[in-house]
């Protein structure tokens, strides 16, 4: 299941599988129950919706500005950042098991966590948020500086699957990244981003195995250094005798 990719690295020899986009209308309908009651698909494009309801007056996504993801994958993961995370706004998820039968479970029981979620191998069909209604100008403004914010210290422009590693407790990955001075480290197409640590740039030519070479590069260095192993935050994508491998 792919939702917009951005948190995935797939390997320069394909990925041995079926790859499923739910990225139809049906999966992208918008349904208000309410002033603040809302269900998106799983194929909604969350940072556009965040910024239709920041317009709006509702408050509860302003903090997914700048995050390119959707409704279904942000649910999978939980979203977010040190502003907020997409998980605090859902009231409920609507699943589709293995043997096709549909499931609605309660916010309690997606057990949203640190970038993750406790749904397993179901797939995500919808999610049911509750907004709050709060001033237009505030919550747009909220909006925008989450964003500007994001513009200003993340490489927004290049391409990367955004952050790469998780943050070890009580650490930030990007800030023990720099301290080991590895901005800008390069190999072959890949590179540590100089505005922010924690970002992976492609270059033009880069392959996916000059990707995930920086990656264990970067990981045993932080390691070495600081004792703490860093988990990678970017699903990648590869096969090895026919199975599908997730790192």
């Amino acid at each position: 299941m792919l939702g917009s990719g951005a948190n995935v690295l797939v390997m320069d020899d394909g990925f041995d599988g079926v790859v499923v986009r739910l990225d139809q209308p049906a999966f992208r309908r918008i349904v208000w129950n309410g002033p603040t009651d809302v269900c998106v698909g799983a194929g909604v494009e969350l940072m556009p919706f965040a910024g239709l309801c920041s317009r709006k007056g509702l408050s509860g996504l302003e903090y997914m500005a700048g995050i390119p993801a959707t409704a279904g994958g942000a649910v999978r993961m939980n979203a977010g950042g040190r502003f907020g995370d997409f998980g605090d706004a859902v009231r409920e998820v609507s699943l589709l098991n293995d043997d096709g039968t549909e499931e609605v479970w309660p916010h309690d029981r997606v057990g949203f966590g640190y970038r993750r979620s406790g749904i397993g191998p179901r797939t995500v069909l919808s999610a049911r948020l509750a907004l709050v209604e709060d001033d237009p100008v505030r919550t747009f403004e909220r909006y925008k500086a989450v964003f500007r914010t994001k513009r200003q210290t993340q490489p927004l422009a290049e391409a990367s699957a955004g952050c790469v590693f998780k943050n070890p407790r009580g650490h930030s990955a990007g800030a023990l990244i720099d301290q080991a001075g590895l901005k800008g480290t390069r190999l072959g197409g890949a590179r540590v981003s100089e505005r922010h640590a924690n970002f992976i740039v492609a270059d033009h030519g880069a392959k996916s195995l000059d990707v995930l070479h920086l990656i264990d590069f970067v990981r045993e260095r932080i390691l070495r250094l600081f004792g703490l192993e860093l988990e990678t935050e970017i699903d990648i994508w590869r096969s090895a005798a026919g199975q599908v491998v997730f790192r």
